[in-house]
C-alpha cells in the first residue's frame, strides 16, 4: 500500500501562510529546494484543496521554470509529471494537465486511491490535511520550518491531538530544517 504524506513549509510558531495570507517568508533556497524535490521524486499523485493548487498550478508553465534555478526546473517537471487531485466546491474543471477536481474529500476514496497507487501520494495545505488526519489517513509528516514566527494564519497542523514519532532532523544552511515524523497509530 502507498503512503500518504504531509508536507508543508511552516514558520516556526507552525503557520504555512500569516494572518495576510502571506507566505513569502516560505520560500527555499536552492539546498532547500534540492532535498524538497528528492525527498517528493518518487511521489506519483499530489492532493490539494483548491487554495494550494491555486498556488501550486505555476509549476504547470515551463517558462516559468526556465527562469529559475537548476532546483525550480527539477521541481516544475516533477510536479508537471505528477497526477494531482483537487478537492474543490467551486472549480468544475482542471486547467493544468494531469489533474481532476473532486467535489469534497472523501476519506474512503483516499484509502481506496492509496491501496491501489504504485507510488506515494503526497497532500498539501493544512485545511486539506485535517480531515485526512482524523481520518487516520496520514503516514507521515514532514515539516520544514523557516527560520521566523509570524504570530497567526493558517494552521499547518490540525487543531486536534496528533501522535508523532521523529524519524529524523535535519539542518539547513539557510535556517530552515526538516522534520521527518511517522503519524503513531
Amino acid at each position: 500500500m502507498a503512503k500518504l504524506i504531509y508536507s508543508a513549509i511552516t514558520s516556526v510558531d507552525g503557520y504555512i501562510a500569516d494572518r495576510d495570507a502571506e507566505f513569502g517568508w516560505a520560500v527555499p533556497d536552492e539546498e532547500l529546494h534540492a532535498f524538497v524535490n528528492d525527498l517528493l521524486r518518487p511521489v506519483g499523485t499530489y492532493l490539494y484543496g483548491r487554495r494550494m493548487f491555486e498556488v501550486m498550478k505555476v509549476w504547470e508553465d515551463p517558462k516559468f521554470a526556465a527562469e529559475g534555478s537548476p532546483a525550480v526546473a527539477d521541481f516544475s517537471q516533477l510536479w508537471r509529471a505528477a497526477d494531482k487531485i483537487v478537492f474543490s466546491g467551486t472549480l468544475s474543471e482542471a486547467d493544468t494537465a494531469r489533474t481532476r477536481i473532486e467535489p469534497r474529500f472523501d476519506p474512503a476514496s483516499i484509502r481506496q486511491l492509496k491501496e491501489a497507487a504504485a507510488t506515494d501520494l503526497v497532500i498539501g495545505g493544512g485545511t486539506l490535511a485535517a480531515p485526512a488526519f482524523a481520518a487516520g489517513l496520514i503516514d507521515e509528516v514532514h515539516l520544514f520550518p523557516a527560520p521566523v514566527s509570524v504570530g497567526g494564519g493558517t494552521a499547518a497542523m490540525p487543531g486536534f491531538r496528533v501522535d508523532l514519532e521523529l524519524v529524523d532532523a535535519r539542518r539547513f544552511s539557510s535556517g530552515f530544517a526538516h522534520l521527518h515524523y511517522r503519524v503513531r497509530a
